[in-house]
């Protein structure tokens, strides 16, 4: 064989062979694009062309194309100009340069011109906002909506400005509030800047837009509270009404609006706040305006308040509040002294609490008959199993979708939680004190004059702490102080002593109708009711007192051993014994009551060995166990590729974070921890995942007796609906488009994709949110490195919202018109752009969209008539029996 040299020729066709020429015409192409074009050409997908060309997504593989296109088409053009000037005519300069007519035009054309110079302006933009922060700008999604473009041209800019030496950072921020879940962050920042300089600082990453470089400090914060002078307040000693609020009625700054009562924080002389719930009264003293209750004695007046947390005045109350404001008379906006608990709008006023979760808890059930759980189990199983059926019937794959991988996580959910299905008329309740009722009376204007209910309290030790009322609706106190409340239930206060020592700052019961009987109770037991625990362990000079660390642990604890007690069938007075000690337990530390004592006297240790197995031992049942915390380290969810195989399991990906974990040693003066500079280890983060989570087979978990085997089977059952909805998720194809119904649905396709650019607008907002929360939360942490767990989610979730009130993040979900849900039903858009309007729209209206039969609204008549009886007086369930519905959907219909 000859060796011989041939000239292959340039893409203008110099040489002896075209460009192009050959059994494998493009294998010499030089540039990105050849190599591009000739992968494609060999067959490989974008996915195989991405991982073998170097890059990290096919995201950059895009951008990398179309910055490459830009660059050739900005040579050609200028070539293209350069010909024209000289005067060839559009052909002459086609055989010029080796391209087509219409290629000659595209490139001469102005508009053409000013496309390709757009990405350049984004990118210059994005490089000013990176000049003028510290360390670096938020460039993930949603963006491109404050910058006026498409995700598309984002990304090609933030691919330019890497080519010229930016850098590109990626990291998971872990959600305050939602432990377990990430925020994706994506970081453009200045040449030379490290990625552990950013993670350092993520609290001080810009938003697009933004003009804070103080992690948000200068944003609006939350106002300090509005104190109440003392001389306005008339404390009730002795009160049988502890926590209870009372009101003048007609006075702004104290004013509910148009709420009957609401749980608040109230601060008073800038030093000590009140707690409790707050409702009107027409028996003010003259020349107060508020009534304080307390159990208090008179001697002890200097514990009435709580003191206010002065030194940090974005969570003064302990507790996340909403600050309430109100119009004066002149006019003008002013704010409250009323602060309300809870961070949702509406959260903590009338109204609120009917709206919690209506089933039963494990706590409850399981201190019932096996017979009662595995009815309210099964048919909380068969609702689930109906849910997914329906939607696994539903014709688009998209809705589908969005459907299947919720429902996936809330089996899981429901299968740690082991919430059985509620019992007919049942309801959440918050109480207050109504004096003028008979021990035995509740006024409940939910439910029907002369109902019987079971009340229960979150926790209770047995069912001797279980009272049997009967509802009395014509009390005249109850109906002038309550009124049509509906989510109320007011009481008189020895009813409250028997559930689990209920009293009326906020505390809520489960109302069951149960004149059958479902509800089985028995007796108060007499050691417990007669059992006054602080008198019994007081306090002695040099004893250790309980923090709230400790107090935590052992509440929880004690709490677990009587469950296990109950469970195992425990006798009434081994029960006693641990509920006496619980009493003890959860005031030791506010009370300072010696715990180490009744722990001996009322033989805990005994308790445990016979009913957990040793002396030192924890939960031994499935109902203990089930909730129960354990450390993972830190990982992230897979997500199952479409039509790859899965067996429905849950995979995760360990994230390989590390912190340091720094020595420290007791201060010997002030017996606080020293943390010692430079000196510790390395060890990988971790999270905290539930027992439940972690195993495979509930079975697992149980210590084998009747009640144990009713959840295990149904929580092994909700695990393979999870398991078989994933399955079914991967294998549901994506929706197939239409272009002549997009043609259809112009109008609705447009106002949908404008609702998406709004949601996504809130998205860098948030992000930014998340990371200025977490460097608050930091340095709550830094500053109390002995804080109290409960305390601490506490603190999550009101930093959450001070972050978003100070950047401005407030989430809008895509509400969906009946014209918008044809074009989608009829396959106006693309399944993408359908599958991130689905995910930005409110879960429960979609489940109503594409399953109506999960939804029972009343009719335009039968609503007007409900509206009619509730004018007239009537109470809502009245009006419920009247129409042959539930109290919620006569609630929902008028509310």
């Amino acid at each position: 064989m000859n060796d011989e040299l041939k000239h292959v020729g340039t893409p203008r066709h110099s040489g002896r062979y075209p460009w192009g020429s050959g059994d494998d015409g493009y294998q010499r192409t030089p540039g990105f694009l050849g190599d591009v074009n000739y992968l494609r050409k060999k067959g490989m997908t974008d996915v195989e062309i991405y991982r073998s060309l170097g890059l990290e997504s096919t995201t950059e593989l895009r951008a990398k194309i179309a910055i490459e296109g830009n660059k050739r088409d900005a040579a050609r053009a200028a070539m293209a100009y350069r010909l024209k000037e000289k005067g060839y005519s559009d052909a002459a300069i086609s055989k010029r340069m080796g391209i087509s007519d219409h290629t000659v035009a595209s490139l001469l054309d102005p508009s053409i011109k000013r496309k390709r110079e757009v990405t350049e302006e984004i990118a210059n933009v994005l490089k000013k906002e990176v000049e003028e922060s510290k360390y670096g700008v938020d460039v993930g999604v949603g963006v491109e909506v404050t910058l006026g473009t498409s995700g598309t041209k984002k990304d090609i800019a933030v691919a330019m400005l890497k080519e010229q030496g930016y850098q590109i950072y990626t990291f998971d921020q872990e959600q305050q509030g939602a432990p377990g879940k990430f925020t994706h962050m994506k970081v453009l920042a200045p040449p030379g800047m490290t990625k552990i300089e950013i993670l350092r600082n993520r609290d001080q990453i810009r938003t697009i837009g933004s003009h804070s470089d103080d992690g948000g400090e200068t944003f609006e914060p939350i106002h300090p509270p509005v104190n109440v002078d003392s001389k306005r307040i008339s404390i009730n000693y002795q009160s049988n009404k502890d926590g209870v609020i009372e009101l003048r009625r007609n006075v702004d700054d104290i004013s509910l609006g148009n709420k009957k009562y609401a749980q608040v924080r109230v601060a008073v002389d800038g030093t000590h706040f009140m707690k409790g719930m707050a409702m009107y009264s027409d028996d003010i003293p003259k020349g107060k305006d508020i009534i304080y209750n307390t159990n208090k004695s008179i001697k002890d007046s200097d514990k009435v308040f709580k003191s206010l947390e002065t030194k940090d005045p974005e969570y003064p109350f302990g507790a996340v509040i909403r600050q309430k404001f109100y119009i004066d008379k002149d006019g003008n906006k002013k704010q409250s002294a009323l602060n309300v608990v809870g961070a949702k709008e509406g959260a903590g006023e009338e109204g609120a609490w009917d709206e919690w979760s209506k089933n039963l808890s494990s706590q409850v059930l399981s201190k019932q008959t096996p017979a009662l759980a595995k009815k309210q189990l099964g048919l909380a199983y068969s609702l689930k199993k109906e849910e997914y059926d329906e939607i696994i019937s539903l014709t688009n794959p998209a809705v589908k979708q969005a459907l299947l991988g919720p429902f996936a996580d809330q089996c899981d959910a429901d299968a740690v939680h082991l919430k059985a299905a509620a019992l007919p008329r049942q309801s959440s309740k918050v109480i207050l004190p109504i004096t003028s009722l008979k021990p035995n009376e509740v006024y409940a204007p939910g439910y029907l004059n002369g109902d019987h209910l079971a009340l229960v309290r979150h926790p209770h030790g047995g069912i001797f702490e279980i009272p049997q009322v009967i509802v009395n609706n014509k009390n005249p106190e109850g109906k002038k102080i309550l009124g049509n409340a509906p989510d109320v239930i007011g009481m008189h206060p020895k009813v409250a002593a028997r559930l689990s020592g209920a009293d009326f700052d906020g505390d809520t019961v489960i109302a069951i109708p149960n004149k059958a009987g479902h509800i089985q109770t028995s007796p108060s037991i007499k050691s417990l009711t007669d059992f006054d625990h602080k008198g019994a362990y007081p306090y002695y000079e040099g004893m250790k007192v309980m923090d709230k660390h400790t107090k935590a642990i052992k509440m929880g604890d004690i709490s677990n051993l009587i469950t296990d007690m109950t469970i195992k069938a425990a006798s009434q007075d081994e029960i006693a014994r641990a509920v006496r000690h619980s009493m003890v337990v959860i005031d030791a530390e506010k009370h300072k009551l010696n715990y180490v004592q009744s722990y001996n006297d009322n033989n805990i240790a005994q308790l445990k060995k016979k009913y957990q197995g040793g002396t030192t031992a924890g939960a031994s049942t499935l109902i203990s166990r089930a909730g129960s915390e354990v450390r993972v380290n830190e990982r992230i969810l897979l997500r199952t590729r479409k039509g790859e195989e899965t067996t429905g399991d849950k995979l995760y990906k360990e994230t390989g974070r590390r912190y340091f974990k720094t020595k420290f040693v007791i201060d010997p003066t002030t017996g606080k921890k020293v943390y010692l500079q430079g000196e510790g280890k390395f060890l990988p983060k971790q999270t905290k995942i539930t027992r439940m989570e972690q195993e495979k087979d509930a079975f697992a978990l149980s210590s084998g007796t009747e009640i144990e085997k009713v959840y295990a089977r149904h929580a092994n059952a909700l695990k393979d609906l999870a398991r078989q909805a994933r399955i079914s998720l991967a294998h549901t194809e994506n929706m197939k488009y239409s272009s002549s119904a997009r043609k259809i649905y112009d109008r609705e396709v447009e106002s949908l994709k404008s609702k998406l650019r709004i949601a996504y607008r809130n998205k860098p907002l948030e992000r930014h949110a998340q990371l200025v929360a977490s460097r608050m939360v930091r340095n709550k942490r830094k500053a109390n490195p002995d804080m109290d767990e409960d305390d601490f989610k506490k603190i999550k979730g009101q930093a959450l919202i001070n972050a978003r009130n100070r950047v401005g993040a407030k989430k809008e979900k895509i509400i969906i018109t009946d014209k918008e849900w044809e074009a989608i039903q009829a396959g106006a858009i693309s399944h993408n752009i359908l599958k991130n309007i689905l995910s930005n729209a409110e879960l429960k209206a979609l489940k109503q969209r594409a399953m109506p039969r999960l939804s029972t609204p009343l009719s335009t008549a039968r609503t007007s008539r409900a509206r009619s009886m509730l004018i007239a007086g009537h109470t809502y369930a009245e009006i419920a029996d009247a129409l042959g519905v539930s109290v919620s959907i006569i609630e929902e219909a008028v509310g």
